[in-house]
């Protein structure tokens, strides 16, 4: 089951909410479909990004899959372990594997995702 204390994208992605920054991340139904993740390539801390628009990218031993962020905002911190670890993002996605952290623009963008039970529905589960 995916925790309860964040929120899904349709494309994958989560975001979790702590204080006056969001960190974001993959789901494992997204790094089960992905598989062996080999290489994670994350936007510079300071970079503005989008809801919806591709922020990075994730590579596998089968394909390479666009990262879309679930909200605007500025980035204030990289997930830099995934550089020498991309394992990470397979072995504990909601965990050691987050990517980034974002300081919201809108911080009611989060309303428009999905809530746990919502995202498992939308993977089938």
């Amino acid at each position: 089951m995916d925790p309860e204390d964040r929120k899904y994208t349709e494309e994958h992605e989560w975001a979790r909410p702590d204080g006056d920054r969001v960190t974001v991340g993959i789901t494992r139904y997204a790094q089960d479909q992905l598989g062996d993740i080999v290489y994670v390539e994350l936007p510079q801390v300071g970079a503005q990004i989008q809801q919806s628009q591709a922020f990075g990218v994730v590579e596998s031993v089968k394909t390479a899959s666009d990262l879309y962020s679930p909200l605007s905002g500025e980035v204030i911190e990289v997930n830099q372990a995934l550089k020498d670890r991309p394992e990470l993002v397979n072995q504990a996605p909601y965990d050691e594997g987050w990517m980034i952290r974002v300081r919201p623009g809108q911080p009611a963008q989060l309303e428009s995702l999905m809530d746990a039970a919502q995202y498992a529905r939308h993977v089938g589960a």
